[in-house]
């Protein structure tokens, strides 16, 4: 009986996160499960109260809850990460994130892969929830539909959300596990998965490990699907640029960036008449600003914004 603990930041979202914990009290699992919360709202504190409450009131699981006063979701999951690996009994954590929630065989189907595959980390795919459904002209954009991917080895996963991580992946890196500098810009993630590729963990997808996530309609716009675009090309030159590339690797990024942004004005102006494959045209073009303001010494906070409660 695989010893495991589900690992939840959040921040100013007690709605999703009641809604997250109602699920996982559903979940159909052989496994034992820890629910633990790192809140990093140190002044209002409602995800840590929630737990309280709901602790008080049987939950099915054990639930621990703590408050990480350092703003920002790197210094939230090095919070969770920390407080797991003091449990000498964890085997795995299991990452939520708190606009998210499982199906019932979830844990179950990650387990399953991971024996499978022997995989250190492991994503399961997501499936969005929207409250107001966008265009087909969304379809390209970052965070506006289902990430999937078939079972099975993968070489790189695509975020924090809904991962299930081995116990000696963790141990394996040195501290802090998710990196300060991106914080409220994004790229942690991104930034942990690279380390520990670089390390030596194997990685792997299970597509029956199913959760949801909830976006908000203030994620559903055009223009927040552009900000996003800007913020991910913004995040993603920041963690290249961490491992300081030589001039020539830093050369063939400028020239990528200059045809992204000379080009994606044109395919506008051609694409006019097609408004889904004229929204493309400038979510690359937004990408592609993102990552030259972070080359000219510019980050971008995305998460200084909350959407959705």
């Amino acid at each position: 009986m695989a010893e495991v603990t589900v690992a939840i930041p959040t921040f100013c979202r007690p709605r999703g996160l009641q809604r997250l914990l109602d699920a996982l009290a559903k979940i159909e699992t052989r496994a034992k499960v820890t629910v633990l919360v790192a809140d990093n709202d140190a002044a209002k504190h409602e995800g840590f109260d929630l737990c309280g409450n709901v602790r008080a009131r049987g939950y099915r699981w054990p639930i621990r809850a703590l408050i990480v006063a350092e703003r920002g979701i790197a210094a939230a999951r090095n919070g969770l990460v920390a407080a797991a690996l003091s449990d000498p009994r964890m085997e795995f954590t299991a990452m939520l994130d708190d606009d998210e929630w499982p199906e019932p065989g979830w844990l179950d189907a990650l387990l399953a892969e991971q024996a499978k595959t022997g995989a250190d980390v492991l994503q399961g795919s997501i499936l969005f929830d929207f409250e107001a459904k966008p265009g087909a002209w969304a379809v390209p954009f970052d965070g506006m539909s289902d990430i999937r991917h078939a079972s099975g080895p993968v070489d790189m996963l695509q975020g924090a959300g809904n991962l299930l991580i081995a116990r000696g992946a963790l141990e394996r890196l040195a501290q802090p596990w998710f990196d300060p500098a991106f914080a409220l810009g994004g790229g942690e993630d991104r930034d942990f998965f690279l380390r520990l590729k670089a390390a030596g963990a194997r990685f792997a997808w299970s597509d029956e490990g199913l959760a949801h996530t909830f976006v908000p309609a203030t994620r559903t716009s055009l223009s927040w699907g552009l900000a996003r675009a800007y913020s991910i090309g913004n995040s993603d030159m920041l963690v290249f640029l961490k491992y300081a590339p030589d001039a020539a690797a830093r050369a063939r990024e400028a020239l990528r960036i200059a045809g992204a942004l000379l080009l994606s004005p044109l395919l506008f102006v051609i694409l006019a008449f097609s408004a889904n494959r004229r929204a493309d045209a400038l979510r690359r073009l937004f990408r592609a600003a993102g990552k030259f303001a972070a080359l000219i010494g510019r980050q971008y906070n995305e998460y200084s914004v909350i959407h959705g409660d």
